[in-house]
C-alpha cells in the first residue's frame, strides 16, 4: 500500500507548524509549503506563496491530499492532481448567524471546492480559545478583562485542536466531501473565562464589557494595529449575538475526547 503524501501551506505559520508537527511525529510522508523553505527542517520544504500562481502548480506536484489553511488554490491544486483538499473554514460560515466579518471568503472558497471536482472536506473552525487568552496579560495589568461580547456563550477550543482534528482527518478515511463544524466540547462567558483568570492569579480581575469602538481602543493599547482591532472589535458585535456558540461534537469525535476546558486553557497561557 502507497503513503499519501500530504502537504500544508501555512506550514511556518501556528496552525499550520502544529499540524506539521503532528504529521512529523506521525512519520506520515509531509511536505510544508512555504513562503521561506529555508525556516523548515526535517521535512521536504517547499516554496510557495498565496500572492503568485505562478509556481503553485508546481509546487503542488506529486501532492494526494492539501491542507489548505484559510486560502485559495484551488485551480493550482486541480492542475497539479491534488486528489483532497481539507481547506480551514469558519463555523457556521453559510449560515445567517455567522461572524460575518470573515464569513464571505470562506463562502465563496466552499463553493469553489464544491464545485472543482476534487475530493474534499470543509472543516469549519470555531474561534480559537488564544484569541481571549492572549489577552490575559493585558488583563493582569489593567485588573480587568475588556471585552465587547456581552454574555453570549462561545465554544471555541484551542488551536492546537483544531490543528490536530485536520491531521486525523488527513490521515484518516470517511471524509470524502464533508463539511464539519468544529466547536469546544463545552462553552463560556468572558466573565466565566474573568473568573477563571482570578482564580488561577489569585488576583480580582472582573469582566468589563465595553462598546465595540471603546473596546477597539483597547486593543491598539494592547499593542494591536489600528486597522486589526477594529476588525477585531467588530467581529465581537457577531460573537455578542452567539455566532461563536455551538453545541456540535464533531471535534471531539475527530479528536477522540472532550476539548479542553477554561481551566487548561488559562493554564496553558499564564
Amino acid at each position: 500500500m502507497t503513503t499519501k503524501t500530504i502537504a500544508i501551506t501555512g506550514a511556518t505559520g501556528q496552525f499550520g507548524a502544529i499540524a506539521l508537527n503532528l504529521l512529523k511525529a506521525k512519520n506520515a510522508n509531509v511536505i510544508a509549503l512555504v513562503r521561506s523553505p529555508e525556516k523548515i527542517s526535517g521535512v521536504e520544504a517547499r516554496k510557495f506563496d498565496y500572492s503568485k500562481t505562478e509556481g503553485q502548480v508546481e509546487a503542488l506536484q506529486g501532492v494526494d491530499t492539501l491542507i489548505l489553511v484559510s486560502s485559495n488554490e484551488i485551480g493550482s491544486a486541480k492542475k497539479a492532481g491534488v486528489k483532497h483538499i481539507i481547506y480551514t473554514s469558519l463555523l457556521g460560515a453559510t449560515n445567517d448567524n455567522t461572524v460575518q466579518c470573515l464569513a464571505s471568503e470562506h463562502v465563496e472558497t466552499e463553493a469553489a471546492l464544491k464545485v472543482s471536482g476534487i475530493t474534499y472536506t470543509i472543516l469549519r473552525n470555531t474561534w480559537y480559545t488564544e484569541n481571549y487568552t492572549d489577552l490575559i496579560p493585558a488583563s493582569i495589568a489593567n485588573n480587568a478583562f475588556y471585552g465587547s461580547a456581552q454574555n453570549a456563550r462561545i465554544a471555541s477550543a484551542l488551536r492546537a485542536e483544531l490543528a490536530e482534528a485536520a491531521v486525523n482527518v488527513a490521515l484518516g478515511e470517511g471524509h470524502d466531501n464533508q463539511t464539519y463544524e468544529l466547536s469546544g466540547s463545552t462553552s463560556y462567558t468572558l466573565a466565566d473565562l474573568a473568573a477563571e483568570i482570578s482564580k488561577q492569579t489569585g488576583k480580582n480581575i472582573p469582566y468589563v464589557d465595553i462598546p465595540t469602538t471603546d473596546y477597539a481602543n483597547e486593543l491598539v493599547k494592547m499593542g494591536l494595529p489600528k486597522e486589526i482591532a477594529a476588525f477585531s472589535a467588530e467581529c465581537e458585535i457577531y460573537v455578542a449575538n452567539g455566532a461563536l456558540f455551538s453545541e456540535d461534537k464533531t471535534l471531539e469525535k475527530l479528536l477522540g475526547r472532550p476539548t479542553a476546558g477554561l481551566d487548561v486553557a488559562v493554564k496553558q497561557a499564564l
